[in-house]
């Protein structure tokens, strides 16, 4: 199936815009690179990252960017307090930094986005290879369909062709554009950690320039997302004790210890819903608190002396790591101080991989006017605006580096992590416009 080389366009458009520079944020002008991103199984953790990374490097090294890179010092990025932490163990991390130099007169813009991906899961759960990219149709819309297309190689891809676009146009930036492509944002956020603790101290000081803002381009389904909460990883082990199952009352089954502890978290996450900011109000949930694995027993035909739960902690808006991790642990201590079992055996609790700090930007920021102005040129629509359920590089940004960042993209998010990932092509060219529109609002 072949990608049509003359797609019907997203919405309105500025008639100044050459024809020939116009064609840069098309779809079929945008697919050669994407599909090469997206064959890259740049999962995270994998050798696949660095290729990826590369691969992005060359792309605007090609372009005329000035390009610097740097292999991140692992070992004492990860041992810092502030570190957002890992779910997967990497022996190397390579950052990549553009930038396209202004003449002048105008704060710096940053484009932010990652290169990694989650695992494809069951392939046979996909109808073809998950690294193997393709255009289709969904309902009668033309897609590009692979993992990470969704989340989030397309908006990365169409935020790279608004680069493009811009140079080939000839437009002539006051302030600087600084493009970072980055990994390990879906398992913790080491790769903008890196560019904030290295790459920018290095190669872009950021105590001699001022950066007005930065736009990630995950996938917002064309909204703006100026907020995120949290998501602490935690782990909890619950101990019973074990004995033979035909004896099964004189032990004592952590499995039956687990459920007191899950009613507890129930309860917890429904108090810490009631009352949420207005940009989290359109989600049944704003802040969940989920459990992802749980783990017991070792043989059939005894009484489980151990579970293990993994899961997930929402962090409200405005409320810090250490706030929400004294909430929850009280939660637990007040289960375990109920039953007579775990009051003398209480549960561990321990936090481990992604810890992710809830994050927001203001919203008479001028990044968001410049986008809420773009996008009305572009869509011919209102921006709609919101706050997300999840963690994102965005509270990195904002609360390490103190750039006020946006999330604004092409794709569901429904959509990512799932089989079958897809992105469509006209949010793809959409994004490429809107975001040229902001560089051009914002640095010229």
């Amino acid at each position: 199936m072949t990608l049509l080389r003359t797609p019907s366009p997203a919405g309105r458009h500025n008639s100044s815009m050459p024809t020939s520079a116009q064609d840069l944020c098309s779809a079929s002008a945008m697919y050669e690179e994407l599909a090469t991103l997206l064959s890259i199984a740049s999962t995270g953790g994998t050798t696949g990252e660095q290729d990826a990374q590369e691969f992005m490097a060359t792309l605007m090294r090609s372009a005329g960017l000035e390009v610097s890179t740097w292999e991140m010092d692992l070992e004492t990025i990860t041992a810092d307090p502030q570190f957002p932490g890992q779910e997967v163990l990497r022996e190397q991390g390579l950052g990549v930094l553009g930038i396209w130099r202004g003449s002048g007169g105008a704060p710096a813009l940053l484009i932010n986005g990652h290169t990694d991906v989650v695992p494809p899961g069951d392939v046979r759960a996909w109808s073809a290879d998950p690294f193997t990219p393709r255009p289709t149709t969904v309902d009668g819309e033309k897609v590009i369909m692979a993992r990470g297309a969704c989340d989030m190689k397309g908006g990365l891809i169409a935020a790279w062709a608004a680069v493009k676009f811009l140079r080939a146009s000839g437009f002539a930036p006051k302030g600087d554009l600084l493009f970072a492509p980055v990994i390990g944002e879906e398992d913790g956020g080491l790769g903008t950690y890196s560019l904030i603790t290295e790459g920018l101290p290095q190669f872009y000081s950021l105590t001699e320039h001022q950066v007005a803002g930065a736009i990630i381009p995950e996938p917002t389904s064309l909204a703006a997302i100026s907020a995120n909460g949290g998501a602490l990883t935690f782990r909890l082990l619950v101990h019973g004790a074990a004995i033979h199952a035909s004896r099964r009352t004189e032990g004592v089954s952590a499995i039956e210890k687990f459920y007191p502890i899950y009613q507890a978290l129930e309860i917890l996450e429904a108090r810490r819903n009631v009352d949420v900011d207005s940009r989290m109000r359109r989600w049944p949930v704003a802040y969940p608190i989920s459990i992802g694995t749980v783990h017991s027993g070792d043989w059939a035909s005894t009484v489980p002396d151990l579970l293990v739960a993994e899961g997930r902690f929402g962090v409200a808006l405005g409320e810090d790591i250490e706030s929400a991790r004294s909430i929850f642990e009280e939660c637990i201590r007040d289960a375990c101080a109920r039953d007579l079992w775990l009051a003398e055996n209480p549960v561990e609790i321990e936090w481990w991989g992604g810890q992710f700090a809830s994050g927001q930007t203001e919203p008479h920021s001028d990044l968001i006017k410049n986008l809420q102005k773009a996008h009305l040129l572009v869509v011919g629509a209102p921006l709609e605006e919101y706050g997300a359920p999840y963690g994102s590089d965005l509270r990195l940004l904002t609360g390490l580096a103190g750039i006020p960042t946006l999330q604004y993209g092409p794709g569901d998010v429904s959509i990512a992590h799932a089989p079958d990932e897809y992105v469509h092509t006209r949010e793809l060219e959409t994004t490429a416009r809107v975001i040229a529109q902001v560089i051009r609002d914002s640095i010229g």
